[in-house]
């Protein structure tokens, strides 16, 4: 008995998992272990495991004489860049990783814990799923998960990084944490698996097809970034974990730049096309006006035609939001409607100022957009740019037409500064399309002179940020080489910018 109850061995035995042969066959699918992927993600040395000798307590199907210290699932505290976190890991050499009911326990321990303390939350996902042999009580320890991820939302940051498959009820607890991190290769969710897909509805798919990395990043949007090895994914925990504080009373890092504030990069002058509907690269605009090197993309592969990052003015992080002209000119459509909404929403939650920079002509028109409900999804964006409190600046570089430029962080609705670039057009509309309503009776030929000069006469007197100016609407219209000084400037003028909204349980967004 002294030897069940051994100090020495039962640790040994705790970090041993499923045992040689299944940490083994963990290495040759090209996947670490969990507690490798633990120690490559957090400081050195500066993990503190709990519950490592909690066992399951079932015994249906004979899983009483299967008892795995640990149960699958390694879970504990540690630092990333020196600040603290919360960890857990799933190990697929214990029951596949299946989540039972005690390991299940130990996840929300570490979530009740981190919640307490104000501590972010990372999940390193790897599991077959629930554990069928205990029945309803694996069910009860996913929603008890789930339940933990909403309370936290908005509270503690919360990350998941996914490293092996993620199948059934285990894939909403990432769906409900801000970010979601798939590796090329290794990574799989899906709702649904191919097997029972091609019972049920006959359709022929397989795993990569169905809810690899690829499909998550570029179609459905689960993936807030895809990587190609579980390295990466550490690394970009870590660059992430920089713009983002540890909770949501704290203010995010900051990180000092070498970049100076003056710096004026002349070119920006003549950046934007003369022709409106020739496009440019936004990025490039974003990475001159931001601190050196400071960008991380979030979303970079879905809804291409927003762009939505992190990036730093002088040290201090704040959250981008920019129409994309390379990408269906830039027009508002759903997917991105929704994607900048959640971003925005984000970093409202967590204190971190959003710049949003426009050139929207206005929503994406199309049959499929209306019927796929533009207007709900367009409201997203609409409502989460209304209810952030948070620092709100405004760069119109060219166009901002119709309700797009409402939407687009306008001065109605909350914007703290507002600035314009010369060559802004802020109208109801595009010339052409206005002159063809103002003037229908009148317009027969599109391409006569007569057009060409009403056309020309609306430009000048709408297609301009003065008009705006003149009312307010626009704070200042500035030449696009001081962007980066004004944008500074605003930024240290509102840091300690207090708005609140009416008292309520919550508002009612339109889903």
């Amino acid at each position: 008995n002294n030897m069940k109850y051994n100090f020495e061995l039962l640790h040994k035995k705790a970090l041993e998992g499923g045992g040689k042969e299944k940490i083994q066959k963990q290495h040759d699918l090209g996947k670490l272990t969990a507690r490798e992927r633990v120690d490559c993600l957090l400081d050195r040395n500066s993990f503190d495991e709990i519950d490592k000798f909690v066992v399951h307590n079932s015994s249906n199907f004979g899983l009483q004489k299967r008892k795995v210290l640990g149960d699958g699932v390694v879970t504990g505290f540690g630092k990333v860049n020196g600040r603290n976190i919360a960890v857990f890991s799933q190990d697929f050499t214990v029951f596949g990783g299946s989540l039972g009911y005690m390991h299940a326990q130990k996840i929300c321990k570490i979530m009740d814990c981190a919640l307490k303390s104000g501590v972010p939350v990372i999940g390193l996902n790897d599991s077959g799923g629930a554990r069928i042999q205990e029945g309803v009580e694996s069910l009860g320890g996913y929603a008890e998960i789930f339940l933990r991820n909403t309370l936290c939302s908005g509270v503690i940051p919360q990350i998941s990084i996914i490293l092996g498959p993620c199948a059934g009820g285990a894939v909403y607890s990432p769906a409900i944490t801000d970010f979601t991190i798939l590796v090329d290769g290794i990574s799989y969710m899906f709702v649904t698996g191919p097997a029972v897909l091609k019972e049920v509805t006959h359709e022929q798919i397989d795993f990569e097809g169905l809810g690899g990395s690829r499909v998550h990043a570029e179609k459905s949007g689960v993936a807030s970034f895809r990587v190609s090895s579980e390295q990466e994914a550490f690394e970009l925990v870590r660059k992430l974990i920089e713009y983002i504080p540890q909770n949501n009373t704290q203010e995010p890092p900051f990180i000092p730049t070498t970049d100076i504030p003056e710096r004026a990069d002349k070119f920006l002058d003549s950046f934007i096309p003369g022709d409106p509907s020739k496009p440019y690269d936004m990025y490039i605009v974003l990475q001159t006006v931001f601190d050196k090197d400071s960008l991380l993309e979030v979303h970079q592969d879905y809804a291409k035609n927003i762009l939505t990052c992190f990036g730093r003015l002088n040290g201090r992080s704040c959250g981008i939001v920019a129409q994309q002209p390379k990408y269906l000119a830039g027009c508002l459509d759903i997917d991105s409607s929704v994607k900048a909404a959640r971003f925005v929403r984000f970093c409202d939650a967590f204190n971190i100022p959003v710049i949003t920079f426009v050139d929207v002509p206005g929503f994406l028109p199309g049959v499929n957009q209306e019927h796929g409900g533009i207007i709900k999804h367009g409201a997203k964006l609409l409502y989460a740019y209304c209810e952030a409190t948070i620092p709100k600046i405004t760069i119109i570089t060219r166009k901002a037409y119709g309700g797009a430029y409402d939407v687009m962080s306008s001065k109605h609705i909350r914007g703290d500064v507002n600035l314009a670039w010369p060559t802004a057009e802020i109208a109801v509309m595009g010339p052409e399309g206005a002159v063809n309503i103002i003037f229908k009776n009148l317009v027969r030929d599109k391409n006569s002179k007569m057009v060409k000069k009403l056309v020309q006469d609306y430009r000048e007197k709408f297609s301009n940020p003065y008009i705006a100016a003149e009312k307010g609407y626009v704070d200042d219209i500035i030449k696009p080489s001081e962007t980066r000084l004004r944008l500074i400037k605003a930024l240290d003028f509102l840091k300690d910018k207090r708005d609140s909204n009416p008292p309520r349980k919550h508002g009612n967004i339109p889903l």
